[in-house]
């Protein structure tokens, strides 16, 4: 079995505003570099055995500063990079009503079934980022890893490990705080024997 904690980036340029970021490389704020710098130091003493970082800036400066207090070095998995929301990136939830009104309440319905217009297909999504936990994993049985990443595809993540539908993503996990750490122990994936040991705990709350 291997404990995988998925870490969502620090905090972005982007927050304040609420706007999606998805594939768009968006900087951290001075308040993400510091959230980055909390989890740096619970990294220090949480006995990882690696580090794993989505191929977007935001979350690999996130990570990076987490493997340096570990003393290891930051792997990356362009499958554990966030959705892309297409016509949605960069935009508020206000903005897509204003925009495309009927679109947007169709994906508040079903974020799953019904992905904002040029978005990625989620179940795609769930299904690389998955395989790429799986393959973790299996490179470090037995460990604990870091794996920084994304909101959205984490959560679409634990849906799918869970085997819950997809499309109750945004209702069952509501919100995924930067830096807050959630965790599973992952025996075997493909069989559904996974355990969630921690959700959206705050840095520092538990080691």
């Amino acid at each position: 079995m291997t404990d995988l904690v998925l870490v969502r980036h620090g905090e972005t340029v982007w927050h304040a505003e609420n706007r999606y970021a998805g594939i768009s490389d968006v900087e951290l704020t001075q308040r993400g570099r510091e959230q980055a710098a909390e989890l740096a130091s619970w990294a220090a003493g949480a006995g990882l055995t690696a580090v794993w970082a989505s191929t977007l800036t935001r979350a690999r400066i996130t990570a990076q500063a987490a493997a340096d207090r570990a003393g290891l070095p930051v792997r990356t998995d362009e499958r554990l990079r966030e959705l892309d929301f297409g016509q949605g990136e960069g935009l508020t939830s206000a903005e897509m009503k204003a925009r495309f009104p009927e679109a947007r309440a169709a994906f508040e319905a079903d974020p799953a079934g019904n992905p904002l217009p040029g978005s990625e297909d989620p179940y795609e999504a769930a299904g690389r980022f998955t395989a790429a936990l799986d393959d973790i994993a299996a490179a470090h049985s037995g460990g604990r890893v870091l794996v920084v990443a994304h909101t959205t595809a984490i959560r679409l993540a634990l849906c799918g490990l869970l085997g819950v539908p997809l499309g109750e993503y945004r209702r069952l996990f509501p919100r995924l705080d930067n830096c807050a750490l959630t965790e599973l122990r992952l025996c075997d994936a493909r069989t559904g024997r996974v355990a969630m040991l921690q959700y959206n705990s705050p840095i520092g709350a538990v080691r």
